[in-house]
This record gives structure tokens, C-alpha cells and sequence, in this order.
């Protein structure tokens, strides 16, 4: 395949279980992926490591971290460690929440993409099983897509930017389901907002009981390393 003949995409890597899946999807429909990591201040720092191993994995062809440090404002309890994790669910937006995250990382991967000459962009957002994230809702990505098209070089000259977001309408058991037939390997994957160094899980937190459930109503194993019970 020739360059120009090339579908490029720029996919957003956490490192996570969706961000995977996003990323072995866009493989299998042929895209050329360049993996974008944001080391954003995270307290669960494992899904860097996990999404350099992932990108190698899934043959993205180039992956990159860039940071920027969310911690400088807090206001999250994923950026703040005066904050705590909350392992019960909560009503509204939880403290989990880190303001304009998604919004930061589509514009660094919308940045890559005009240097790229791609036109489509990745992210795993959920609207279903998910924690009520704002930047997680179809209404944003519309009028992100919106800002691409009104913002950016190509976008003015009439060449469209589309955001990408295969797993929008699924569940989390239909996520894994998917990730199970492109040949993903979970267990590689960090989702836990308090892992440790080693990755491992704690399995009370939102992300854990989401990804959890997500397991057992897929009726596969978890694969999730969990930290031992003290």
C-alpha cells in the first residue's frame, strides 16, 4: 500500500481495556495506527507501561507520550492523592472525573493528525457502561468533530476529520466480546484507577467493578491480576 493510499489514524491509548479494543478494531479495519498516550498525572501511572506493551502488540506503527500535568489544577480525585479513590458508586459525575481530559486528548491527537495528514481519529468512549462522564456523551463528540472541521488547516480547505468511536452503543461485556475476536489479550490491560507499579488491580474501585461485571456478563474469565487482600 502506498502512502497515499494509506488510511491513517491517530488512536488514543491509555492503556486501558476500551482504548485497547479501540485500537486492535482500527487494526483490524485497516487503519494505520499512531498510538497517542497523555501522561496526564494519573495516580494509576501502570497503564502508561501497559499502553507502551499494547502499542507493540497491536502493531501500531508508531506510539507516543506526551504530558501534560492535569495535577497542576487537581479537582480529581485521579490527579489529587489528597483525594480519595471512592469505592462505592455515587451519584452524578464522580470526583473521578478529570475536567476536560477527553477534550485535552482530541486536541493533541487531532494536533498529530494535521502533521500526519490523517483524517480520523480513535477514543474508546462509552456511553452505556461507563461512570457519567460529560466528554464520554455522543453530544460531545459531535461538536468536537464540529471544532475539528472549523479549527484546523485541512478541516477549512474541506477535508473532513472523523472521530472515531466503535464502542459508543456497546456494553462492556459486548466490548470484551469484541476484543475476544480480535485476539486481545486482557490481561495485559490496566484499568484500575489505584494499581500499583506491578499493574495490579484493586478491585474496588469504579473502574475494577465495571470492568469486572463487564467479565462475568460476557461468561469469560477475568483475567484481571488483583493486588492480594491485606
Amino acid at each position: 500500500m502506498s502512502r497515499d493510499a494509506e488510511i491513517r489514524a491517530v488512536v488514543l491509548l491509555s492503556g486501558g481495556l476500551d482504548s485497547a479494543t479501540v485500537l486492535a478494531k482500527a487494526r483490524a479495519d485497516g487503519r494505520i495506527c499512531y498510538a497517542l498516550s497523555v501522561d496526564y498525572g494519573q495516580r494509576h501511572r501502570a497503564e502508561l507501561a501497559a499502553a507502551a506493551r499494547l502499542a507493540v502488540q497491536l502493531g501500531a506503527l508508531e506510539h507516543r507520550v506526551v504530558t501534560v500535568d492535569f495535577g497542576q489544577f487537581g479537582g480529581s480525585a485521579l490527579t489529587d492523592p489528597e483525594l480519595d479513590i471512592p469505592t462505592t458508586p455515587s451519584e452524578g459525575i464522580p470526583i473521578t472525573y478529570v475536567p476536560a481530559r477527553n477534550t485535552v486528548m482530541l486536541s493533541l491527537a487531532l494536533g498529530w493528525c494535521e502533521v500526519l495528514d490523517a483524517h480520523e481519529l480513535y477514543i474508546g468512549v462509552n456511553a452505556i457502561d461507563y461512570s457519567g462522564y460529560p466528554d464520554c456523551r455522543p453530544e460531545f463528540i459531535a461538536a468536537f468533530a464540529e471544532l475539528a472541521r472549523l479549527a484546523t488547516r485541512a478541516g477549512v480547505e474541506g477535508r473532513k476529520f472523523h472521530v472515531r468511536t466503535p464502542l459508543q452503543q456497546l456494553s462492556k461485556a459486548d466490548i470484551i466480546k469484541l476484543g475476544l475476536t480480535l485476539g486481545l489479550d486482557y490481561a495485559q490491560t490496566v484499568s484500575c484507577y489505584q494499581s500499583d507499579d506491578d499493574g495490579r488491580a484493586c478491585g474496588a474501585c469504579d473502574a475494577c467493578r465495571l470492568r469486572h461485571e463487564g467479565f462475568r456478563a460476557a461468561g469469560v474469565d477475568d483475567p484481571t491480576r488483583y493486588r492480594p487482600l491485606l
